[in-house]
Parts: C-alpha cells; sequence; structure tokens
C-alpha cells in the first residue's frame, strides 16, 4: 500500500507487543496457566497514552450519537450522578444596599439571610480593614488552638516551639494583606508571653524576660520569636518590591494601608534601567544612592515636568535620528540581598536591627541538645532563673540561704558554678577528662569559653 519503511516497522513492534505478551491468573490462589494476548497494550507501554486518546475520541462519538438518537440522556440536575449536593444550611444569602422581599428570597433558594461583614476564605468580608474587630476571627483560632493544649505539660522549650510553628503563624495569611492595628498585635503578643510562661492554662506567673529580648535572634541572645508589627511590615513590603503590582485587585483602602509603610522599603530598593519607560526620572532612585530630586533640588524645582520617565520625553533635534535602544525591561532589586530578590526574612532582619551583645548562643542551642535544656541555659545565662535572690527582689519576704551548702545566698551563679557542691561535682567531671579549669564568675563566662 506504499507506507513508508518507519511506519511498517512500527506496526511490526506493535504486532509483537500484542502476540509475544503472555498472562496468567490465579483462580483460588492457584495459577490457571498462561495465555497470549488478542487485544490492548501491556501496563506501561508507551503508546498506551495514544491508545487512550483514540479509545475517547470513539467514545465521545458514540455518546453523541446515542444522545441525537434519544437513547441516552445526561444529568442536568447537580448531584444526581455524584450525590454532591449543596449544604443549605451552611448558605446564606447576603443583600448589598436595599433589597425588596430578601426574606422571601432566602425561603424559596433554602437558606438563610446574612450581613456584612461575613467569613469568606478565611477572610472577613465587607468590614473595614483598619478595624480592631476584623481580627477577632484570628484570636479566636489562638484561643481555640491553646484550649488544646491546656491539660497538656508542656516545657518552655515546646513552648518556644508551639509558638514558632503554630500562635504565630496563624495571622500570617491575614498580615500579609492588611495592615495589623496595634492593639490587635498587642493582644496577640500578650497570648504568646502568656503562654510561654504560664502554659497552656494561661496562668499568671512572672514573665522572666522582657518581650523585646524574647523577639530577638538566636544568634543575639533571644528565643528567635518575632514581633508581628515588623513582621507584618515586612510582609507587606513585599507588595511595594513586586515590579509589577495589579493595583486593582485590592481595593483602594487597603493599597493606603500598604503604602503607609512603604518608605523603609524604597529605601532598599534599587532600579535597573532598562528602557526606563516606568522609572521617574527625578523621583525613583535608579542611577545613584538617593533620587535625584535630592542631589539637584535646583534643576528639579526649575524643571519642567517633574513626572518626567528616563525612557521617553528627551528633546532631540527632529533631524537627528536617535539612537535605537538595545534595552530590557526594567527590574527592580533588593539591596540587601546578593540575589537582588525580596526575601521576607531579610526584610524582617532589616527593621528587627539588634546589637551583638557576644552571647554564647553555639554553645545553648545545639541540635543535640533537648530543648528544654537549652532553654534552661539560655535561662541561666541571662541570670533570669527564680533564685530566693530574684524572688526577693520582686518583694518576696524569704530568707536568702544556699539549701545544699548553708554558707552563701542563692543565685543562679552560686547554684551552678561557686557552691562547693557543686563545685565538687565539676571537679569529678573535669577530672575524668583530664581538664584542669579556672572557674569563671558567671554562667555565660563558662558557655563562651
Amino acid at each position: 500500500m506504499g507506507f513508508g519503511s518507519k511506519w511498517v516497522g512500527w506496526v511490526g513492534w506493535m504486532w509483537s507487543c500484542l502476540s509475544s505478551a503472555k498472562f496468567s491468573m490465579l483462580v483460588n490462589g492457584v495459577s490457571a496457566g498462561f495465555f497470549p494476548s488478542t487485544k490492548g497494550l501491556r501496563q506501561g507501554d508507551p503508546l498506551s497514552p495514544y491508545l487512550f486518546v483514540m479509545g475517547m475520541e470513539v467514545l465521545d462519538v458514540l455518546i453523541r450519537r446515542a444522545m441525537e438518537g434519544g437513547f441516552l440522556s445526561g444529568c442536568n440536575i447537580r448531584g444526581a450522578a455524584s450525590g454532591l449536593r449543596i449544604n443549605l444550611a451552611k448558605s446564606e444569602i447576603i443583600p448589598v444596599g436595599e433589597v425588596v422581599e430578601m426574606e422571601e428570597l432566602a425561603v424559596e433558594l433554602g437558606c438563610r439571610v446574612g450581613s456584612l461583614p461575613s467569613q469568606y476564605l478565611g477572610l472577613p468580608l465587607g468590614a473595614p480593614n483598619r478595624a480592631p474587630y476584623m481580627w477577632d476571627g484570628v484570636e479566636e483560632r489562638v484561643r481555640r488552638r491553646l484550649a488544646l493544649w491546656k491539660r497538656q505539660y508542656i516545657s518552655k522549650g515546646g513552648r518556644v516551639t508551639l509558638i514558632k510553628s503554630t500562635l504565630a503563624s496563624m495571622p500570617i495569611y491575614q498580615m500579609f494583606i492588611f495592615r495589623m492595628p496595634k492593639i490587635v498585635a498587642r493582644r496577640l503578643e500578650k497570648v504568646q508571653r502568656d503562654f510561654l510562661w504560664g502554659g497552656g492554662n494561661m496562668e499568671g506567673k512572672i514573665h522572666l524576660a522582657k518581650w523585646e529580648v524574647i523577639c530577638t535572634d538566636k544568634d543575639k541572645g533571644g528565643l528567635g520569636l518575632r514581633k508581628l508589627a515588623m513582621l507584618n511590615k515586612a510582609l507587606l513590603g513585599k507588595w511595594i518590591w513586586r515590579p509589577k503590582k495589579a493595583n486593582g485587585a485590592a481595593g483602594v483602602g487597603v493599597w493606603k494601608e500598604i503604602w503607609k509603610e512603604s518608605e523603609w522599603c524604597w529605601d532598599n530598593m534599587i532600579f535597573r534601567v532598562g528602557k526606563g519607560n516606568t522609572i521617574r526620572f527625578w523621583t525613583d532612585v535608579w542611577c545613584s544612592e538617593t533620587a535625584l530630586s535630592h542631589c539637584f533640588p535646583h534643576l528639579f524645582w526649575y524643571g519642567g515636568s517633574k513626572e518626567l520617565n528616563a525612557g521617553v520625553g528627551w528633546g532631540f533635534s527632529p533631524y537627528t535620528e536617535g539612537p535605537q535602544t538595545l534595552f530590557g525591561e526594567y527590574s527592580v532589586l533588593w539591596r540587601q540581598e546578593r540575589s537582588g530578590q525580596f526575601r521576607v526574612k531579610e526584610a524582617y532582619s532589616l527593621l528587627a536591627k539588634s546589637d551583638d551583645t557576644g552571647f554564647p548562643s553555639r554553645s545553648i542551642w545545639v541540635a543535640r541538645v533537648l530543648t528544654k535544656v537549652a532553654f534552661f541555659a539560655w535561662e541561666a545565662t541571662w541570670g533570669k532563673v527564680l533564685t530566693l535572690d530574684r524572688l526577693q527582689r520582686r518583694g518576696l519576704q524569704l530568707p536568702n540561704c544556699c539549701f545544699l551548702c548553708g554558707c552563701e545566698e542563692e543565685s543562679v551563679n552560686h547554684i551552678l558554678i561557686h557552691c562547693t557542691m557543686v563545685r565538687a561535682l565539676w571537679d569529678i567531671v573535669f577530672g575524668l577528662v583530664d581538664v584542669k579549669w579556672v572557674f569563671p564568675e558567671t554562667v555565660k563566662e563558662v558557655l563562651a569559653s
């Protein structure tokens, strides 16, 4: 019939796949012998997807002919075939403005009448984005999660892990879009503080360290938690950094709140000009460390157009042919990152700058050490263990005497280093490894040495 050699070879290969395969079936657990294959392809054959496509085409034609002949009818009612139905008990109809006969319409549809604001896809729909009550759903979820941990004994190290993984991450979705009010941030941080020091019962126990210290990076003496206000600012900064911002995707009020947090972000962005059609010549930072309007204020003041871009609008002579541009589109680079990409983690570190205190974090936060042990070492390094001397400072009338040696006042450095009973234990430990050591004054010096 004039087919090419490749086609003939493919047909022969397909026929060999069909004719050479043999199968066996188990009947009551016993093999019933082998039989050859007469139709179809073996599992995993590269031609099987094409066979599926050809079979679907034929099946589609047969179904259409059956429907045209009246032998087959489709399911016009949703859920008649799959059994999936709309749960009207969870559905509600929300009027916008004045709507007449709303109750009658709800009865006809079989649902209830709702009102704004309402929860939709995890966010409050119709609520003012600056209203504190818009965040009530987040606080409710946080407290529900705390109720699950109420009867469990969780060490302080475990509480830090739970705050990072759960409590601090719950509001992130909403913080990425809206500016969190300060009163909401204070309430959520108070919940975290109470859980850290009081456990699941949220007992009013003593807070041994300042929240500012706790929210510092571990290598600088903190626990690595994040302040919600700064995290919110870093998350909103990503909207400012994006080169192509879809302003129509969010409401005007949302963008107004985002722009309030934009000043720090603009100071850390660099423009790669390209064609320059979207770069504002005077006000954007594109050819130096500062905007040209600040470098040359007199020229900017006397200039004609303040909104001139860097790519068009220049006064070339009409008799002179301008050079052909070979540049691509402009791009925005993040100054604090080598790759030029915005990272929320680096942005937060930039906002939460803290001084290096020489904290021995590498000796405390070791992967092989239990978290609760590392947390106690962190407390002892800062001198925040509730010894008798610290209880006296808080106004408790107690006699201060070491319960081990009975000679000196109890303090964190005494009970861990200088007590005669403890020092004997240190001598035994260092004697086993043949180490001679001069005892430092504080726990911090011990871990730093």
